[in-house]
This record gives structure tokens, sequence and C-alpha cells, in this order.
């Protein structure tokens, strides 16, 4: 008995042993899980970032175009192949992009402190280059430089874009953002087509530094200074460089633009009033610092934009319209994104006896000189509006419209014109044919849209869109460029108006 009495305790000895052992060896009580929270302070899809007072929001596109007959995405046929319209012009281009977008928003004792980023990663058809010889190409995925290849060295052909990087605090706006300038419609009162005239509009943003003071009731003023570099430098030509128009002639970045606004946004709609100083700073007259220069020249820009809501064709109709003028300032109406901005070269056909086709130039820089002498600023101004009506939930239809005049001074015609009996620069490169020239010309633009949006944020569109150029030079001219299977000279060419129709077709799922 006594030992299994003694066994007895041994073994409960031992269990309490192991069971102490064992409850050491267990792991403490877990911290609570921080699940992902709703933030509701600044509207729906913002959450809080787990274990910060920061929310955040994803957001983006998905997006397949197909442009039909042209050679960009979307902005019509130009210049170079497109302007071409010959077997170097692309019946369709076609493009697939993706849009990310991350929103993060923190309440601070000063206000909100907003970061906002976009990014696109875009794949789009790419133009052949060649001369109808047989050396015709087309850009090879990753290739490292190519004829008019806007994807070389990229991975697989595609591109990745930055439109907007910025910072938001007390009213301060610092990064790449829409330009204050741009009416809140940017580029599209109505419409996707990328090359409308008539206003200005950074859609992919612009750097800048900006301060806005909210006076309340919807009335808002704001002072900017942003990069002209990226999208607001049209050209300083200089003439005695060559070519018919002269040749941009940029010294190094001396000074950013200054924008004025301001803005009354309330129920009934919008309206806003801008301003913009651009300062015009060329190079050399020639190769060195010894040929002299031309003095800085300050060009400006006015526009109004008016948007009228809540009329009675029906819920949701919108009427967006807006005006510019500008003096050295071309792109803040000739914007950034059309292929439009001063660089129009349209062939055509033509009746003319002894002609081999026709031909249209519509070139817009912000000044011209030559050696010697002072920048002759390009002065322009031009219209934009867009109507869209809403026939459903489901179906809406814009009618939409643009206009821009370009005019030269005295000073920089008799550059490109001659006069005394002098020939000027656009005589020199195209021949004596020319009867009447001028370099001023207007770009007139009419479209129509339709979208449907059978379900939530998925729309398909289809974008018509109308151009002529209505250019001043009479006559004829004796080149051509033989990069698009044009014959050089001597082949005779009507200067003549030209027009182009593009076709835009959309998906785009939003998210």
């Amino acid at each position: 008995m006594r030992i299994i009495k003694s066994l007895m305790l041994g073994s409960a000895a031992g269990l309490l042993a192991m069971s102490g052992a064992q409850a050491a060896d267990l792991p403490l009580k877990a911290k609570a899980v921080e699940y992902v929270k709703v933030c509701s302070l600044y509207g729906a899809g913002f959450y809080y970032i787990p274990g910060t007072d920061t929310c955040i929001k994803l957001g983006g596109y998905l997006r397949a175009d197909v442009a039909v007959n042209t050679n960009t995405d979307d902005t019509g046929n130009t210049s170079g192949p497109g302007g071409a319209k010959n077997r170097f012009t692309n019946g369709y281009t076609w493009r697939s992009r993706e849009d990310l977008n991350i929103d993060t928003r923190t309440a601070t004792e000063y206000g909100v402190v907003r970061t906002f980023f976009d990014a696109t990663f875009t794949w789009t058809t790419d133009s052949f280059a060649g001369q109808g010889n047989g050396s015709t190409v087309y850009s090879p995925i990753g290739a490292v430089s190519a004829p008019n290849n806007a994807n070389a060295g990229a991975v697989a052909g595609g591109t990745v874009g930055v439109y907007y990087a910025f910072i938001q605090f007390a009213g301060f706006t610092m990064g790449k953002a829409v330009s204050q300038f741009s009416a809140p419609w940017t580029n599209y009162p109505g419409n996707v087509y990328d090359g409308l005239v008539g206003g200005g509009g950074t859609v992919t943003g612009v750097n800048q530094f900006t301060y806005t003071a909210d006076f309340g009731n919807g009335v808002s003023g704001t002072l900017s200074a942003q990069d002209s570099v990226a999208y607001y430098q049209a050209g300083v030509n200089n003439i005695s460089a060559g070519g018919a128009f002269g040749t941009s002639d940029y010294a190094g970045t001396i000074s950013p633009d200054f924008v004025g606004v301001i803005k009354v946004d309330q129920a009934w709609g919008l309206f806003q009033i801008s301003a913009a100083a651009h300062d015009n700073h060329a190079a050399y007259y020639g190769a060195t610092e010894l040929t002299g220069h031309p003095d800085d020249k300050w060009g400006f820009a006015l526009q109004g934009a008016l948007s009228i809501k809540n009329i009675p064709t029906g819920v949701g109709d919108v009427i967006n319209i807006q005006g510019v003028y500008t003096d050295g300032a071309t792109r803040y109406n000739i914007q950034d994104l059309g292929a439009s901005a001063g660089a129009n070269t349209v062939y055509g056909g033509t009746s003319l006896t002894g002609a081999y086709q026709s031909v249209g130039f519509g070139i817009a820089p912000d000044s011209v000189f030559a050696a010697g002498g002072q920048q002759q600023l390009v002065q322009t101004w031009g219209m934009r509006g867009g109507y869209t009506h809403n026939w459903n939930p489901f179906w809406n239809t814009s009618l939409y419209g643009a206009f821009a005049a370009i005019h030269y001074n005295d000073e920089a015609k008799n550059l490109i014109c001659g006069s005394g009996g002098v020939a000027g620069s656009f005589q020199r490169t195209f021949g004596t044919g020319v009867t009447s020239c001028n370099p001023d010309y207007n770009i007139g633009q009419l479209g129509l849209i339709t979208r449907w949006t059978p379900v939530k944020n998925l729309t398909f569109a289809a974008d018509l869109t109308y151009t002529h150029l209505d250019q001043k030079m009479e006559g004829t001219a004796v080149a051509g460029s033989n990069t698009i299977g044009k014959p050089g000279a001597p082949a005779t060419y009507e200067l003549k108006d030209q027009n182009t129709v593009l076709l835009l077709l959309r998906a785009q799922r939003n998210w």
C-alpha cells in the first residue's frame, strides 16, 4: 500500500508540473484585430488606413478606344502622316488604358491635408513611317528609337503617364494639378475629343504652387505660379534659323506663368474669369552667345467661362461655354493636347491644272523674330461650348463646337511674307508661286457625341468631330515632305483650305 500511495502522489506531482509547464508555454492574449473602417468625413468610398487617422480612396477606370481616320488618339489628322492623307494615314488607331488614382485625407488643426495621385498605363497603336520605297517601318516593341514612335523604349510598347501628383493644405495646392486657368471642364465642355481649340485646359495637370481663398457662398479667388515648359510654350520662332515659319529657339527656364482666377460656383451654375501672364524667353540669334539675342517679351491670356445648370430641357442638362484671348500666349487657346497646337500641315485633293495635290498650313507660335530684331507676339482669340441633353438615365447626347483665329502683326507678316520686293521666309521655302502670302488662319470644329450607360459606371460613347482649317495663303507651293510619302520639288501643291473628320468609339468602366 505504501508503495502504491507513493506512486500515486508522484504521478499527481508530475501531472501538476507538466500542466504548469504547458500553461507557461501558452501564448499571451492576442491584441484586437484592427478592421478597416469606413470614413464618412469626405464622402463615399473612403476608408481609414488601419492604425492611422488618415482616410484613403482608390479609384480609376479602364478604357478601350478605337479612333477612326487618325494616327493619334484623339486629336485628328492635322499634321504628320495623319495630315498626309495617303497610305501612311491610319484607318484606325487603337488604345487601351488603365487609370489608377489614390486620394488620401487627414484632418488636422490647420484643416484637411490632402494628397492626390493619378497615373495611367497605356498601350497605343503607333504609326508606320517611310517613303513608300520599301523602307517603311513600324515601331518595334521595346525599341530604343524609331520614326514617329511615341512608345520607343517602353516595355511591350506601352507607356506610363503621371496625370496628377499634388498636395493640398490650408488653401495651398503644390504639385501637378489641373491648371487654375482652365474651366472646370478642362478640354471637354460636352465632348471627349482631345483637340478642341478655344480655351486652355491641362487634362494631364501642370506643376504649380497655388493659393485659393474661399470667400463663402461659392465665391473664391486663386493666385498661382505654374510651369510653362511642358504645356504652355507654342514656340518663339527664329526666322533666321530657316523654315517657312522659322524654328523654335527657346532659352532655359527663367519664369513660371502667373495665373489669377475669380470663380462663382453655385446651384444655378458657374462663372469664372481667368488671367495668365507668360514670359517668352528666347535663346540666341545664332549658335553662340556672340550672336546676341532678342529681349524677353511678356504675353498674356484672358478667359471667361460660364456653365448653366437646371435648364428646362431636362434633368441634368447643362450648357458650358468659354471664350479666350491671347497675346504671346497661344497655348491658352490652341491648347496643349490638340495636334493643331501650332502645327497644322494638312494635304488634300486639287482641281488646279498642273498641281499635284493641295496643302493647307496653320502655324501658331507665341512669337517670331529675326537676327537683330525683337520678338513679335502672335495674337489669337477663340471660343468653345457644348450642350448636353439627357434623354433618360441611360442615354445622353452632346452637341459641341469650337473656333479659334490666329493673327500675326505687320512686322511678323513682313518676316514671313517679305516686303518691298524682298521675299520672306515662306516664299524662300515654298517658291514664287505664292500669289497672296498671309500666315493668319482660323480653325472651326463641330462635333456630336452620344453616350450609353447600361449599368452604373460602364459607358459606351461615339464621338464624331469635323475640323475645318481656313488658311489665308493663296497660290502654289513647290515642295513637300518626303518623310510622309510626298514628292518634293518640283511637285506643285495648291495652297487651299482643308477638312478632316474623326470618329472615336470608346468603352469605359469606372471604379
